[in-house]
C-alpha cells in the first residue's frame, strides 16, 4: 500500500470543508417513498431503473455535501432532475418514438435536452400533458428549481467557489444559512423526482387512499405517505394531480372492485396468514392468487405449523404463531436439497421441523415447531387434495 504524501493530502483537504447534515436520518427515511414507488406497468419497465436512479442520485448528493463537496451536491440533485424528465418522456410518448429515443438513448445518441423534452410532452404526452394543465405551479417551481441548479453547476458567483468558502473577503457568513440552502434544494428536488413518477401511473397517490388500497390487486408499489406529500409536495400539487385523468381513470376503475377484509389484505399485500380469521378468509378466496390460497389452507390445516415457502423460498408466509427456529431463513440451495428428498417429512431444520407438500406443480415448505403425526400429515393431505384438482 503506498503511504500518503503529506503535502498531499493538506492540498487536497485545503478548501473542503466537510459538513454534518441535521436529521440525516430522516431524509433517508423519506427517500423510501421513492425507492419503494416502483411501477408494475409492463409497457414501461424501463421506468424502474429510471426511479433506482434518481433515488441514488439523491442519497450521492447527500453524501457529496456532507464530505464537503457541495458543487457536486448540486450537480447531483440536477442529474436527479434531469432523469426523472428523461423517465417521464420515454414512458409517456407514443410505442413507436419510445423504441426510438431509447436506442438513441441507450447509444448515446443524439437525444433531446431537457427544455426539448418538457416542450414535446406537453404538446404530445399522454399523462404528461395533462398534469401540465392541472398542476402549473408545480411545473412553474421545478423549472425555476432547475435553472438555479444551473447556478451552482455551472459555478456562477464566487460564492459557488471552493475558494470564496475560507477567502476573508468572501468566505460564507453563516454555515446554518448554507446548509439550510442546500436542504431546501434537496426537498424541492425530491418532490420534483417524487411527482415526476406519478406520471407513469398513479398508483404511489391512489394507494394513500385505504378504501382503494383494499380494493386494488397485489400492487408493487407502495404509497407515498402522508408525511412525505405534506412536506415535499403538497397538496395543492396533489388536488391538481386527482384531477388528471390519469388518477381519475385508476380512481374510478378500481372503486368497482370488491373490497378485501383486513385478514384477506393482510395474506395478498403483507404474506401474513392469521389461522384464527380462516373462515373470514376463505370467504374471499376469490380474490386470492393459488399460491395465497394453498399458503392459507396449509397453514390452517395444522396449528404446529408457523410459516411457509414456496417459489424456491422466494415467496414466504408467516401466521401468528411464534416459530422456534434458530435460523434467519433457508437459503434457495437448501431448498432445492429439501426438495430432491425421497422423505419430505419432518425434516431437522435449525430446532424446528420441515415438511414438503406438493400442489400442482409447486412445492410448498411447511415449517413447524414440533414433529407431525401421521394423522397429521394425512389430514394436511386431505385438505390439499381439493387444491390439487384446480389446474
Amino acid at each position: 500500500m503506498l503511504e500518503e504524501n503529506p503535502y498531499i493530502e493538506n492540498r487536497k483537504k485545503q478548501n473542503i470543508r466537510p459538513i454534518i447534515i441535521p436529521n440525516k436520518k430522516k431524509l433517508y427515511w423519506d427517500l423510501m417513498n421513492i425507492e419503494n414507488s416502483w411501477s408494475g406497468r409492463m409497457d414501461t419497465n424501463i421506468g424502474n431503473t429510471f426511479i433506482m436512479e434518481a433515488h441514488q442520485l439523491l442519497i450521492n448528493s447527500i453524501e457529496l455535501f456532507e464530505m464537503g463537496y457541495f458543487d457536486c451536491a448540486y450537480f447531483s440533485l440536477r442529474s436527479a432532475v434531469d432523469i426523472s424528465t428523461t423517465m417521464v418522456f420515454l414512458c409517456d410518448i407514443t410505442e413507436e418514438k419510445r423504441e426510438e429515443y431509447f436506442e438513441k438513448w441507450k447509444t448515446q445518441d443524439s437525444f433531446p435536452k431537457r427544455f426539448q423534452m418538457i416542450k414535446e410532452l406537453t404538446g404530445k404526452g399522454e399523462f404528461f400533458c395533462d398534469m401540465y394543465e392541472n398542476m402549473p405551479s408545480f411545473f412553474l417551481e421545478a423549472q425555476k428549481t432547475s435553472e438555479a441548479l444551473n447556478k451552482f453547476v455551472h459555478k456562477q458567483g464566487l460564492c459557488n467557489f471552493y475558494i470564496s468558502r475560507n477567502h476573508p473577503v468572501f468566505k460564507v457568513k453563516s454555515q446554518e444559512a448554507f446548509v439550510n440552502n442546500y436542504l431546501s434544494f434537496l426537498k424541492k428536488v425530491i418532490g420534483i423526482v417524487a411527482v415526476m413518477r406519478l406520471a407513469i401511473d398513479p398508483f404511489p397517490v391512489l394507494l394513500m387512499d385505504e378504501d382503494i388500497l383494499y380494493r386494488c390487486f397485489d400492487s408493487m408499489t407502495e404509497a407515498y405517505t402522508e408525511e412525505f406529500v405534506k412536506e415535499y409536495i403538497g397538496s395543492t400539487i396533489i388536488q391538481g394531480y386527482k384531477k388528471t385523468s390519469i388518477f381519475r381513470g385508476a380512481y374510478d376503475a378500481l372503486s368497482e372492485n370488491e373490497k378485501k377484509t383486513e385478514p384477506v389484505f393482510d395474506v395478498v399485500k403483507h404474506q401474513y396468514i392469521n389461522t384464527e380469521k380462516y373462515d373470514e378468509i376463505k370467504k374471499q378466496f376469490h380474490l386470492m392468487d393459488v399460491y395465497d390460497v394453498t399458503a392459507t389452507v396449509l397453514a390452517h390445516s395444522c396449528n404446529k405449523i408457523t410459516r411457509i415457502y414456496t417459489m424456491g423460498g422466494f415467496l414466504f408466509y408467516f401466521t401468528e404463531r411464534k416459530t422456534k427456529s434458530i435460523g434467519l431463513s433457508v437459503s434457495g440451495e437448501e431448498f432445492k436439497k429439501l426438495s430432491s428428498l425421497v422423505d419430505r417429512i419432518n425434516l431437522p431444520y435449525h430446532k424446528v421441523f420441515i415438511s414438503v407438500f406438493k400442489v400442482g406443480n409447486e412445492d410448498y415448505f411447511a415449517e413447524h415447531n414440533d414433529l407431525l403425526e401421521e394423522t397429521e400429515v394425512k389430514f394436511i393431505e386431505s385438505e390439499l387434495e381439493v387444491l390439487r384438482t384446480i389446474e
